[in-house]
């Protein structure tokens, strides 16, 4: 049987506490009431741990999207046919998807990875072609995936990681809400109605649907859900299981990651429990509008950057974070201090 590879729970060195309380100080003389720039405050003084430096940059942000399908999408989970899964691969590949857009405005190194879309993916498009398999077997009849399928998924998202002051993870896969659902549900013990939302908008009935699926599968499954990997193996997803490789590479390589929304927070809350010291490299970038993504983040004990309502997935938040964080960073290395522009500084 294959083992997991050890470089899984490698130790993930802690950012530059020396560096966070130099930051700190530089803030404090900032040309500003101390607290008044909020979170932009603390964004910079995290940026210096991560970087070790007093004065941090935001210049090369990476950006992978994984896609993949899911076969739970055979029991009517989506308000979309499976079929979109390797359509929007497309639309990522040729730049109209809004992660897209939004990745091109900050100058990002974006690249899309196909991981297991179930349909024909245009192999002259630029996509990087890794298929796992054509998706994931129904979780609610069988396990997701093979141990192997799934270790192989964790080492293809540590290989898409890189030299980066940021690295960002999308995803892109019709089913994945369920997939993200049913991994809250048995690492937090949560019951699916409270952890199951309608993803793409379904209808009420498909709803009750999904939840009712959820619920069967963590009965199904129950005996092996005890490890945080036997539960991604169990009802995960390859572009779930690729973002928790990408996760656990970036923070061992010292490089901060941006956490999207809630299934990108699905794989953050289980490369946590592989791994804890990914923690403190992990920024929450915006609490996302899909039902439970404020309660799991209550549990990570996360506050997220922002709050606007979005629930569109593949990375779209974190990469509208990354252009705050810049603005942060901008702030904290910019403005003058009391001393430099004359200014009588807080008694």
């Amino acid at each position: 049987m294959n083992e997991f590879p050890t470089w899984l729970t490698q130790a993930i060195p802690a950012p530059d506490a020396k560096a966070m309380d130099v930051a700190r100080a530089r803030q404090s003389q900032l040309t500003k009431p101390p607290g008044s720039l909020g979170q932009l405050e603390s964004i910079a003084v995290r940026f210096a741990g991560f970087q070790g430096r007093e004065k941090p940059v935001l210049n090369k942000v990476l950006v992978r999207i994984f896609a993949a399908d899911h076969g739970i999408v055979a029991q009517g989970v989506s308000a979309f046919p499976q079929a979109v899964t390797a359509q929007m691969l497309q639309n990522f590949a040729t730049g109209g998807a809004a992660v897209c857009v939004l990745s091109k405005n900050i100058h990002a190194d974006f690249r899309a990875v196909n991981v297991g879309c179930a349909n024909d993916i245009d192999s002259q498009l630029p996509v990087v072609h890794a298929p796992i398999a054509c998706g994931t077997a129904d979780f609610s009849r069988e396990p997701a995936m093979t141990k192997a399928q799934l270790i192989k998924a964790l080492n293809m998202g540590a290989e898409q990681t890189g030299n980066a002051d940021v690295f960002i993870g999308g995803e892109m896969g019709i089913g994945n809400t369920t997939s993200a659902a049913a991994i809250f549900a048995a690492l937090f013990r949560l019951p699916a109605e409270v952890i199951t939302g309608r993803g793409t908008g379904v209808d009420d009935k498909t709803l009750a649907n999904k939840t009712a699926l959820v619920a069967k599968a963590l009965a199904r499954h129950q005996s092996q859900l005890s490890t945080p990997l036997g539960i991604l193996q169990c009802v995960g997803g390859f572009e779930i299981a690729a973002l928790v490789g990408a996760f656990l590479a970036s923070a061992q390589a010292q490089t901060p990651v941006l956490v999207d929304g809630f299934i990108a927070t699905a794989a953050a809350a289980v490369a946590e429990a592989v791994n804890p010291g990914v923690n403190p490299w992990l920024v929450y970038a915006h609490q996302s509008e899909e039902q439970g993504h404020k309660l799991v983040l209550e549990k990570l004990q996360a506050t997220p950057l922002l709050q606007l309502n979005m629930r569109l997935g593949e990375g779209s938040g974190a990469v509208l974070a990354a252009s705050i964080i810049r603005e942060a960073l901008a702030l904290h290395n910019q403005m003058a201090t009391f001393n430099e522009a004359g200014v009588s500084g807080a008694d």
